[in-house]
């Protein structure tokens, strides 16, 4: 399993998180990183540990991608962000975080977080429309996929579990 650096930025270019994962594979949703717990991350805001393991899959040509952690973590944190670019060897992936995220806490329902921030961040830094809206369509799309109790669409009813087993 080779190692990814994650490199994760606002949209004024300041680092929001840079850690490095394990590829674990590849399957219909995109590729699948995994971090265990006590890993560095990085950020202008100060360094932190990651608290408990987690996996992360980074779909294709998608404007987010969504995290699955083990408890206590959220069973998921999705990043609403740009499109994630891969370097040309594979052992980094870029994106600039869009401040909305979607969270489901285990066995309850999916909520949208930071709403208000990404409402002053894009007059802030000027988002253009087309970002915006791109990311106001991807915060929607999760909130649906990521319905709990099944009622949601994989990968965030049962297809990350066997993802996160390789961590935990």
């Amino acid at each position: 399993m080779d190692a990814v650096l994650v490199d994760i930025r606002k949209y004024g270019g300041s680092l929001s998180a840079r850690w490095t994962a394990r590829r674990l594979g590849e399957d219909e949703y995109g590729v699948w990183l995994g971090t265990a717990r006590g890993v560095a991350v990085a950020s202008d805001a100060g360094g932190r540990t990651s608290r408990f393991p987690y996996v992360m899959v980074v779909p294709r040509a998608q404007w987010w991608t969504a995290t699955f952690c083990a408890p206590p973590g959220p069973e998921l944190y999705a990043d609403v962000c740009t499109v994630p670019q891969w370097s040309a060897d594979g052992a980094v992936v870029r994106m600039v975080d869009l401040d909305l995220d979607v969270v489901r806490e285990a066995g309850g329902p999916a909520r949208a977080k930071d709403v208000e921030e990404f409402a002053e961040h894009r007059v802030r830094f000027g988002y253009p429309d087309a970002v915006v809206r791109a990311a106001e369509d991807a915060c929607s799309w999760l909130l649906e996929a990521a319905r709990p109790d099944g009622a949601g669409i994989e990968p965030f009813v049962s297809a990350y579990r066997q993802w996160l087993a390789l961590m935990t």
